[in-house]
């Protein structure tokens, strides 16, 4: 279909906030969009939720992962099954501003963009503002040292996903960061929309077992998938930390 975004949720135990992730497509301006809810967690009691709140909204798609893969892995599933000319991502605890999609498709239409995002706010757990990140024009050197892309305001056109085989890799924290730099690697430039169309909601997990698990995959971002040597990849990870602490 012409123009049809496909919109990607992941889902797993945000049974809290999935309802506002919903609402915030359902009121957006623009209509041409399908939902693809990736539910990935081997325990189903939250599933009669999930059917229960979207049972008449024909535009939702429920898949079920055989066992809990992780964000990623379950952004594939769905793209996999996508009809949409573009993909969207929304995590399931995150929610947009009701003219998102039309002033982000409206731009890269018109501007033949192949991926985009915009700035955006960030909130607390009970979605009130903390903060913003605006958004930026990246090539891959600028990337490599800094991951400033929300993933809940990127929209990829379908088209460069096939055409070089592009995947979310196996990893718990950063496997966006991984995608972002394979794009950006392909000289395809990710454009910015300098407008907050995003609200990102910050968890209150534990910061000292986040810190390291981040740490870890920072480092295999590097080393595995950019196949940077040991010392390279130790350095490409200190430049990225430094540039985080920079930003908070």
């Amino acid at each position: 279909m012409n123009n049809l975004v496909s919109i990607i949720i992941p889902y797993y135990k945000k049974k809290h906030f999935i309802k506002k992730a919903l609402q915030s497509i359902k009121n957006q301006t623009y209509k041409k969009f399908e939902i693809i809810i990736v539910y990935d967690d081997t325990d189903l009691s939250d599933l009669s939720y999930l059917k229960k709140i979207t049972k008449n909204n024909r535009k939702v798609r429920i898949l079920l992962n055989k066992k809990n893969y992780g964000a990623g892995i379950s952004r594939n599933v769905g793209i996999n099954i996508a009809k949409g000319k573009f993909i969207a991502f929304l995590d399931a605890d995150d929610f947009w501003v009701k003219n998102k999609l039309l002033k982000q498709i409206n731009y890269m239409s018109q501007e033949n963009i192949k991926i985009s995002h915009t700035s955006y706010f960030i909130t607390n757990e009970t979605g009130s503002v903390i903060g913003h990140r605006e958004a930026k024009n990246l090539n891959f050197s600028q990337l490599i040292k800094s991951c400033n892309i929300g993933l809940s305001t990127v929209i990829i056109n379908k088209s460069i996903i096939k055409k070089y085989n592009l995947k979310f890799p196996d990893l718990n924290t950063k496997e966006d960061y991984v995608l972002w730099l394979r794009i950006s690697k392909k000289k395809i430039p990710i454009a910015a929309i300098n407008q907050k169309l995003t609200y990102w909601r910050k968890s209150n997990n534990s910061l000292s077992s986040n810190s390291i698990r981040k740490l870890i995959d920072g480092y295999y971002v590097y080393r595995k998938h950019m196949k940077y040597n040991f010392l390279k990849s130790l350095y490409s990870l200190l430049v990225l930390s430094i540039n985080f602490l920079k930003k908070n």
